[in-house]
């Protein structure tokens, strides 16, 4: 990929998905069904903070704790998940995933306090991790009719889980805000069964992967200018997702129904239309401008009246799935260093942003008013644009980006996305 075209990842999923994308064998529906279900797990709590808050007599920023802790661990693991998968195997690590997601979100939903829903929190953001960034290589590996078409229906699984999060823990969480934690155990348990049935075992990398090879990764000034920039853009979106749905103060019903839309958003602009935007006017110019009208978009949903700040976190989507994919393909394709490695540094990277955001914002909120977290994630916004057009060098290779097969096979994590 050069810094004005984008590559091969752009166009070769529609070339290639025709009839082949819905003729997979059943261990690819079945791991793309349970992806489907690790991402839902990200938005799910979304509806129902105003309720949990309630329910267990805790203020805003310590419910949004609840995806700090989530994401910290998240980052942690990206260090450790390759070191994992490259020595029991893709099918074990899937399912010891699924195993730590159904048991910590049978707990949460059992929490007697938000310390504890906290602390359980982070064990199924260790478990989603582990899930979640292997399954993209399984996914590849079972499939059949080719890797583009294979990439694009995980890519789909995970627009379809982001967008479906919000929705069913509105349903649910609009009975009581336990249940949705019940209902994600529910369904993982399912994926773990339907896994250990159809899935064979994958064959594994040649290399092992250590512990410290993801940050060794980052001595590339490319790979570090991606996730530095990724950093500051994660914290843009995760005060989008963790902090409005305080902001807009609506039922369960109501705040899934928007956060739905959003998902939906933001998995059309991430698989249809940043391809072929990229393609026309190249990666770092729709990434920068992405990144700009994000911000705008935030300074706005910050200072509107409340039907605007509905307008602009749905809106806000678009800029979101744009940003996801521009920067995956920057991460993966920007430096020498093997794609899972690559990816498991960027990854520990910007998860930090993630982390921080949703414990920030509400804290931001309390000093000063309700507009300036909305100022501060613009901020944000606009220094990783900067970045981006400062390292523009850094971010730019000659080569044009390998094929997507070359990226599955290696087993890249697409939780990047």
């Amino acid at each position: 990929m050069s810094g004005t075209k984008s590559g091969g990842h752009a166009d070769d999923p529609f070339q290639e998905g025709g009839g082949s994308l819905l003729r997979q064998p059943k261990a690819v529906w079945a791991t793309a069904g349970a992806s489907v279900v690790a991402f839902m797990g990200i938005g799910l709590v979304d509806p129902i903070l105003p309720s949990i808050a309630r329910g267990l007599h805790a203020s805003n920023s310590q419910v949004s704790l609840l995806f700090t802790s989530y994401f910290l661990i998240t980052a942690f693991a990206m260090l450790v998940t390759g070191f994992v998968s490259s020595r029991i195997g893709g099918r074990k690590t899937l399912l010891a995933g699924l195993a730590l997601v159904v048991v910590f979100a049978a707990l949460s939903g059992m929490s007697g306090s938000v310390g504890e829903l906290v602390g359980f929190r982070a064990g199924w953001g260790l478990g989603n991790a582990l899930f979640v960034s292997t399954s993209l290589a399984v996914i590849v590996g079972a499939a059949a009719g080719g890797s583009a078409a294979a990439i694009l229906l995980y890519e789909s699984a995970l627009g379809l889980g982001m967008a479906c999060g919000p929705l069913l823990g509105a349903i649910l969480g609009d009975m009581k805000w336990r249940y949705p934690f019940f209902g994600t155990a529910v369904l993982m348990a399912i994926g773990f069964v339907a896994i250990t049935a159809f899935l064979k075992e994958q064959p594994r990398p040649a290399r092992k992967t250590s512990l410290l090879d993801p940050l060794r990764a980052l001595g590339h000034g490319g790979l570090a200018s991606a996730a530095v920039a990724a950093f500051f853009y994660n914290y843009a979106f995760f005060t989008v997702l963790a902090f409005t749905p305080f902001v807009l103060d609506m039922s369960p019903y109501s705040s899934g129904g928007v956060f739905f839309a959003w998902g939906v958003l933001l998995a059309v602009f991430s698989v249809l239309v940043a391809p072929r935007l990229q393609h026309r006017f190249g990666s770092l110019k729709v990434l920068g401008g992405s990144l700009l009208l994000l911000a705008a978009d935030l300074l706005v949903l910050g200072y509107g009246d409340h039907t605007t700040a509905v307008v602009c976190t749905v809106l806000s989507g678009a800029f979101i799935g744009l940003n996801n994919t521009v920067f995956t393909e920057l991460a993966l394709g920007v430096s020498d260093a093997p794609r899972p490695v690559a990816s498991a540094g960027y990854n520990f990277v910007r998860w930090f942003a993630a982390a921080a955001a949703p414990f920030l914002a509400p804290k931001i909120e309390e000093w000063t008013d309700l507009h300036v977290p909305f100022v501060v994630a613009a901020a944000a916004a606009v220094v990783g644009a900067g970045i981006v057009a400062v390292r523009r060098r850094a971010l730019t290779i000659e080569a044009a980006e390998p094929a997507p097969r070359h990226a599955a096979q290696d087993g890249v994590s697409a939780f990047a996305n």
